[in-house]
């Protein structure tokens, strides 16, 4: 179980890096939207460019960081039969539903959306829109953006599972960093 714990340490790291990088993106964004918004009233210049920058950064955002939600347990729940269960039973739910919910629809987008992408970059896809951007950014977001998804899938899947061996604490608490404190409590199993 080391070597996986280890592998979940290290996708946790990169979904953290990706999601705090990403943070940047929302400022952006907003100082686009602004700038946008000035200009096309204040001083009536419009750009289409600059309105689909500020939807390629949304859905940077959006995309990007859904492996980072997971990773902080911060997506939508409906426990409403789950919050009655056992914790153990709640993981094991965690467990089904990664396995055959999140991991194949994560994988069915990613592999489904390449194709998208591929035909974006080599026939130069530009928008529609009069001094529109090239699309096949945009396009590239959401297979990477599923990847990541599904690189945290797995990782919940090992902390699931170390958690029911007694290895770890519960991986659903709260935790500032949880990659690094999962190094810590590993670190301390091993002393």
């Amino acid at each position: 179980m080391k070597p996986l714990l280890a592998l979940s340490r290290a996708i946790d790291a990169v979904n953290e890096r990706i999601g705090r990088l990403v943070y940047w993106c929302v400022l952006i964004m907003v100082l686009v939207s602004a700038a946008n918004a000035i200009s096309r009233y204040a001083l009536s210049i419009a750009s289409n460019a600059w309105l689909e920058l500020q939807w390629y950064l949304f859905s940077a955002v959006f995309l990007l960081c859904s492996g980072y939600t997971l990773l902080h347990n911060e997506h939508i729940r409906i426990d409403v039969v789950a919050a009655n269960l056992s914790r153990r039973k709640q993981i094991w739910i965690d467990i089904f539903g990664t396995a055959f919910f999140l991991l194949p629809i994560a994988l069915y987008m990613m592999w489904s959306s390449w194709p998208v992408f591929m035909n974006a970059w080599t026939s130069g896809e530009i928008s529609g829109s009069a001094g529109g951007l090239v699309r096949w950014p945009a396009r590239l977001l959401v297979p990477v953006g599923f990847f990541l998804l599904t690189l945290q899938g797995i990782s919940e899947l090992i902390k699931r599972f170390a958690y029911l061996r007694g290895l770890i604490p519960d991986p659903v608490e709260k935790h500032e960093e949880p990659a690094l404190e999962l190094m810590r409590i590993e670190d301390k199993a091993a002393k």
